[in-house]
C-alpha cells in the first residue's frame, strides 16, 4: 500500500464524502440538524487539525489527544487537536494551527485542504477540520500539561481496518449506543469518530496499490 500525497491533495479538492459518511459514526440519538438551517447565533465556530505524520519506518499516523478531565462536555474524550475560534485568529485555519501548536507542540507541516464541516449539537460547536501533512519522520510532540493527558498516534493502517469499528454502549449507566473506533484500548467516538470516518474514505481514495 502506497499513500500518494499528491493524490491526497487532489482528492481533498474534489467533492468530499461528506455528511453521509460522517453520520455512519454518529450516536443513535443525534438530532438530525442540517448546517444550512443554522443561523450564525446558533453555533460557536471552531476548527481541528488532522495532521498526517510518518514514523521512523515511513508508516503513517495521525496524532490524537486524550483530554484531561474537566467540567465540560468533552471532558476525557479522545479528540483531534483543536478548539474554538478566537477573534485574534482572523481565520479558522489559523485557529486550527494555533490549537495544534498549543496542544501538541506541532507547527512544521503543510495544509493540504479541508474536510466537511460538522455541527456538534451537544456543545453547539460548528467544527471545520483541516488536513495537514508533516514530512518529518517522528516529529516531536509536546503536550499541553493543562489540557492534554496523553498524545495518541493513530496508525493509518488501523484506521483503515474495518475490524476496529464497534457498536454499543460506551457507558453502562446510559442507554446510548454509538458506532466507535476501538484501537489500542482507546474508544474514539462522537465528533472525532465522525471526522475520522471521512478521513478514512479520503485516504482510501488516495491509495495506490
Amino acid at each position: 500500500m502506497i499513500l500518494n500525497i499528491n493524490n491526497l491533495k487532489t482528492t481533498l479538492l474534489q467533492p468530499l464524502p461528506g455528511e453521509e459518511v460522517q453520520l455512519k459514526m454518529a450516536p443513535t440519538n443525534r438530532p438530525n440538524i442540517k448546517i444550512t438551517s443554522l443561523n450564525t447565533n446558533d453555533y460557536k465556530q471552531s476548527a481541528v487539525m488532522v495532521v498526517l505524520c510518518k514514523d521512523e519506518t515511513d508508516n503513517f499516523f495521525i496524532p490524537l489527544i486524550e483530554r484531561e478531565t474537566y467540567n465540560g462536555t468533552h471532558s476525557g474524550q479522545i479528540s483531534l487537536p483543536g478548539g474554538k475560534f478566537e477573534v485574534e485568529d482572523l481565520s479558522l485555519e489559523t485557529t486550527a494551527k494555533r490549537e495544534c501548536y498549543e496542544e501538541i507542540g506541532l507547527q512544521n507541516y503543510d495544509i493540504l485542504g479541508k474536510l466537511t464541516e460538522l455541527y456538534v449539537p451537544v456543545s453547539g460547536f460548528l467544527v471545520q477540520p483541516y488536513f495537514g501533512f508533516c514530512d518529518l519522520k517522528n516529529p516531536k510532540f509536546t503536550k499541553n500539561q493543562r489540557e492534554v493527558k496523553t498524545i495518541i498516534n493513530l496508525k493509518i493502517n488501523d484506521l483503515l481496518n474495518d475490524n476496529f469499528i464497534n457498536f454499543g454502549n460506551l457507558r453502562p449507566d446510559i442507554d446510548l449506543k454509538h458506532s466507535y473506533f476501538e484501537i489500542n484500548n482507546y474508544k474514539i467516538w462522537g465528533a472525532t469518530a465522525m471526522i475520522l470516518n471521512e478521513v478514512k474514505i479520503v485516504l482510501k481514495n488516495s491509495i495506490m496499490v
